[in-house]
């Protein structure tokens, strides 16, 4: 049953990352832009492989007896996933040169390998290598007989195929030549993937790193005639497995998970298909790899490293700056903490300028009306400024409580450092619970007269705030800062004696919540009143949320739903889900906002949330989920949904095959809804 109701998980987000490529393959998106796109789709796919195959290959393990449980057969998976992600690959590369390429070469702009340089650029890829790169080749000798050579986690290496000059000086029969096999490290650690050459006649070039390795291989194998060379990686698995212990110190785990996480089991071992066959042959032998490990790929591997390819161009070649919007009622302000006490303030990031939470902290942290401070922090950028504010404010005599979850995936250690910091410091710094993730994003200003709550969808992290959609709500009604302190005493390890009434929190009555405002649509459709949902959310993965919502479209309800990744629903299919309608919007900014909004026989209830509903959100982490009362920024949540809910530019339509179609409206203007929405808050700043 469920094999025909919901979509699988890992396929669904395979969908996701090929938006992501659809965005490189869009040639009315500025060129570097469609570059920063192949970079984030190939990160993307990275992780992927790295936590989700990873985990699927470890499914592989267990006794054929367990696997009967699942819904799904994992070796099946593998195969589909493997068979979507080549194909992705091969469009990919289709895009990188049928495309790409040709674009920047309009540019006067050019990417050489080593079989297109003129004299004086081999003399300078000479010279560069020999200076800059030689003194970090380290090359093995590798034998099949036996494991002589580590393969570190997504780094990129050269295998190479030699020959002895001594051996070719008395014989011309290939087939008599036994080969010799050498491997290195490309050192992109230390030196930077792309390389530019000199100009020339206003035309701009730039090599990989890698071409300018493959012209010098003969100074690395003196002794050699070099037969060939392939570009190889190894993705090992990055999976902690951590989230149900409930003994030991979490903390000490985590940091030797960390370390695990460069010895781990391999989940692909990537490949370019121009290797013949027994090279690669010889390499799964070499490095005991199976075939479910080999992954073709292209010449060229690690697209991620073009997130810092060289802008050689106009500023017309990415996207025309958009300065954050500046808030009117905050600028007009000069005591800010006497305006939340006054009214509610929404900002919608990146179009509203996160200057303002960074200030708030900043003045917080010297506020002589101030006494205590209270936060959240799961991802922060790598020179927080607001953990900055926090420590300014400690040394200021302020209580300061941070909870630093330690859990992020690929932040563990950067969280980890920053928590010491901070205990150095002199704050008081709780970790992670066993079994429970705390993704809230959720902060509290004490004050003598009125408490300040500010509650967010997105970190703590003034980097990401510049490329991620997210909403801050500023709020001092005690109503939603009592319960605010209420999580954070929980947080603290004190036990909650009261139910939350205002906020939805996880797991505590978020998903309980959400059933019954459901419900509550289903018995209006069900006499004949108006119902509808909008959901707008990251992902939808949790199979109780989704059975909810098939009966809430059987019953009549109106769904709608904006989903940026992973969607297991599968909408418009006759007498499960045909009053249900996805669509995804992937563009310039990263959709990562949640609004869910019921229309409770005309008196619509808001909800702003950190949690999408997947089960992990829903069950095994502490989210925060707030209400929106004032109509005003009711008004401006309606306006900035409609318009995405309008996009017939970059809105892709989820339906039960995920072939992310564009969503087109005929006789429509184009609504570019990421457009649109910095216009229209740029025009009601204006008139607040």
């Amino acid at each position: 049953m469920q094999k025909q109701i919901f979509y699988n998980r890992e396929l669904s987000w395979l969908s996701f990352n090929h938006r992501v490529l659809q965005e490189a393959g869009d040639r009315e998106v500025p060129v570097y832009e469609r570059i920063k796109f192949m970079a984030i789709f190939s990160s993307n796919l990275d992780e992927f492989y790295r936590v989700r195959v990873a985990s699927l290959r470890y499914l592989l393990e267990l006794k054929r007896k367990n696997l009967g449980k699942l819904d799904f057969d994992p070796v099946d998976l593998l195969k589909e996933i493997h068979q979507k992600v080549d194909k992705q690959q091969e469009e990919l590369g289709n895009i990188f040169r049928n495309q790409i390429l040709k674009e920047l070469e309009s540019e006067k702009i050019y990417l050489l390998n080593e079989t297109k340089l003129n004299n004086e650029q081999i003399r300078f890829a000479e010279k560069y290598f020999q200076s800059e790169v030689m003194p970090y080749i380290q090359a093995g000798m590798l034998a099949s007989s036996r494991i002589n050579y580590f393969l570190k986690n997504k780094s990129i290496y050269f295998v190479v195929r030699l020959i002895s000059k001594m051996v070719t000086q008395f014989s011309h029969d290939k087939k008599s030549y036994k080969f010799k096999h050498a491997i290195f490290e490309i050192p992109t650690q230390f030196l930077p993937r792309f390389i530019d050459l000199p100009e020339k006649n206003n035309k701009k070039f730039v090599m990989f790193i890698d071409d300018i390795i493959r012209l010098n291989l003969p100074m690395i194998f003196p002794g050699y005639n070099v037969e060939s060379a392939f570009s190889i990686k190894l993705t090992r698995d990055a999976e902690m497995y951590i989230d149900d212990e409930f003994s030991g110190s979490l903390l000490s785990k985590i940091k030797e998970g960390i370390l695990k996480r460069k010895t781990g089991v391999p989940s692909r071992f990537l490949y370019d298909n121009a290797m013949p066959k027994d090279f690669l042959k010889f390499l799964k032998s070499t490095f005991c790899l199976q075939n479910e490990d080999l992954v073709p790929g292209g010449r060229y591997h690690n697209f991620n490293d073009f997130f810092s390819f060289p802008l050689l161009g106009s500023n017309s070649l990415v996207y025309k700056n958009k300065p954050p919007i500046k808030s009117k009622s905050l600028e007009n302000n000069k005591n800010r903490f006497d305006l939340i006490e006054k009214q509610d303030v929404l900002l919608y990031y990146p179009y509203h300028s996160y200057e303002y939470i960074i200030q708030l902290v900043k003045d917080a942290a010297s506020d002589l009306s101030v006494s205590a401070i209270w936060i959240t922090l799961y991802r922060v950028a790598s020179d927080s400024k607001i953990v900055h504010s926090l420590i300014k404010a400690v040394q200021n005599g302020k209580s300061v409580f941070v909870f630093v979850e330690i859990k992020a995936r690929f932040d563990e250690e950067s969280n980890i450092q920053w928590a010491a910091e901070l205990e150095k410091a002199g704050i008081n710094v709780k970790y992670s619970f066993p079994g429970l993730k705390v993704h809230s994003k959720i902060c509290l200003i004490e004050r003598k007269n009125k408490n300040i709550a500010y509650l967010s969808t997105g970190n703590f992290n003034e980097k990401t705030a510049k490329i991620y959609t997210d909403f801050g709500f500023f709020t001092s009604d005690k109503n939603i800062t009592s319960e605010v302190k209420r999580v954070f005493e929980y947080l603290e390890g004190h036990k909650i004696s009261k139910r939350f009434k205002y906020l939805l929190v996880s797991p505590f009555n978020m998903r309980s919540t959400y059933e019954s405002l459901i419900d509550n649509e289903i018995k209006n459709a069900k006499i004949g009143k108006e119902a509808n949902i909008t959901l707008k959310l990251n992902s939808l993965q949790d199979t109780k949320m989704i059975k909810k919502l098939y009966a809430a479209s059987q019953a009549g309800v109106k769904v709608r739903i904006i989903v940026r990744g992973i969607c297991c629903l599968i909408p418009g299919v006759k007498k499960l889900s045909k009053n249900i309608d996805v669509t995804s919007i992937v563009d310039r900014f990263l959709e990562h906002a949640r609004v869910y909004i019921f229309h409770n026989d005309g008196n619509k209830k808001y909800f702003v949330a950190s949690a999408d509903w997947m089960k992990r959100n829903l069950s095994r982490r502490i989210e925060v989920g707030f209400p929106i009362k004032d109509k005003k920024l009711i008004d401006v949540i309606d306006n900035i949904i409609q318009l995405q809910l309008n996009d017939n530019r970059k809105a892709r339509i989820i339906d039960e095959k995920q072939y992310n179609k564009y969503r087109t409206i005929k006789g429509s203007e184009i609504n570019q809804s990421q457009v649109m929405t910095y216009n229209y808050l740029k025009n009601i700043e204006t008139k607040f």
